[in-house]
């Protein structure tokens, strides 16, 4: 059985492969985003495997269907970018992987925040100048400060156990606020309340209609003057023209993002000989209290393992009629 593999890098072949000796399928990698575009060429595969930035419509679903496609599986949480009722309509199941190593993208989350607040990137340039003033280096500590985080769901927990280990106050807000976080000491709060009160907001949650530019120029105008934002989640959850106003009016000190509205065109490219075109993220990346990482969040080796087991074995499951599938890994 041939599994088609589209956006696929060079560093996940290695995972992907040694993790499908038990199952023996055909792995076919595209390195080209799965769309309207080359969805045609799709031939003879039982499954599409997916990421992040992959367009995976109603059009294009239609055409999978029509080739004979049974299952749709992205090897990652979020599913924004797949019509589920188009999906569901043409019989084709939708999985993903709910979780994995949310610890990683946590831990990038606190790379991020320390990195901007104690400037060690610019102290690493400095240095390899020979230059070791210390001034306009000055920072702050974590200890004590209020760090206001919008979701706990894994990764988000994850998250908010780091910070009560460098002694903050941590706040956070969730539809459903989880009873073993209360224990810890997190307090939970509206929305509103956790802008208003956060000396750091760091954003965690999955990106839907509902909550689509939910850091715009209104939330940006409840925060202290001078907050820092992390975002590790979805690029769309931040209204980028909003976010580059609040740095110049510094009302935002500090901004760290992974993720971005816009990356489809930019991340896990090498663009380093060519002249970019989005204003817009060459604004953002003009201020020296932004720090922008192109989604690597996730990307270590416990991650990108789990990601291959998780995703090859949904796959498995799915193919053979006998088997269930795990409920937690199935959309559709």
């Amino acid at each position: 059985m041939k599994i088609l593999f589209f956006s696929a890098k060079p560093y996940e072949r290695p995972f992907f492969d040694k993790y499908n000796e038990p199952y023996g399928f055909e792995l076919v990698y595209f390195e080209t985003h799965l769309g309207p575009h080359i969805v045609n060429a799709v031939e003879d595969a039982i499954a599409v495997c997916v990421f992040v930035n992959d367009k995976v419509n109603a059009a294009v679903i239609s055409v999978l269907a029509e080739k004979g496609v049974k299952i749709i599986a992205l090897r990652c949480a979020g599913y924004n970018n797949v019509d589920l009722d188009a999906a569901k309509a043409q019989g084709i199941h939708v999985c993903r992987v709910p979780e994995y190593s949310p610890e990683a993208v946590a831990e990038h989350t606190t790379a991020m925040l320390l990195t901007l607040i104690r400037k060690t990137h610019k102290a690493y340039n400095r240095v390899r100048e020979q230059n070791f003033a210390l001034n306009g280096m000055l920072g702050f500590n974590l200890y004590g400060k209020t760090v206001g985080i919008i979701g706990t769901g894994k990764i988000g927990k994850a998250f908010c156990r780091i910070m009560l280990g460098f002694g903050c106050n941590v706040i956070a807000y969730d539809l459903l606020p989880d009873l073993q976080m209360q224990a810890l000491g997190i307090q939970y709060m509206s929305f509103e309340e956790v802008l208003k009160k956060a000396d750091i907001v760091s954003l965690h949650c999955p990106l839907t209609q509902e909550n689509h530019y939910m850091i715009n120029k209104a939330a940006l105008a409840m925060m202290k003057k001078g907050v820092a934002v992390i975002n590790t989640s979805r690029g769309g959850l931040i209204n980028t023209v909003d976010v580059i106003q609040a740095l110049k009016s510094k009302q935002v000190a500090y901004l760290g993002i992974d993720v971005y509205e816009q990356e489809e065109q930019l991340f896990f490219k090498d663009l380093s000989g060519s002249i970019i075109e989005d204003d817009t993220i060459q604004r953002l990346m003009s201020f020296p209290n932004v720090l922008v990482t192109a989604h690597q969040a996730y990307f270590t080796e416990e991650a990108l393992s789990q990601i291959a087991q998780v995703t090859l074995g949904s796959i498995g499951q799915l193919a053979n009629e006998n088997q269930c599938a795990d409920a937690s890994v199935m959309l559709v």
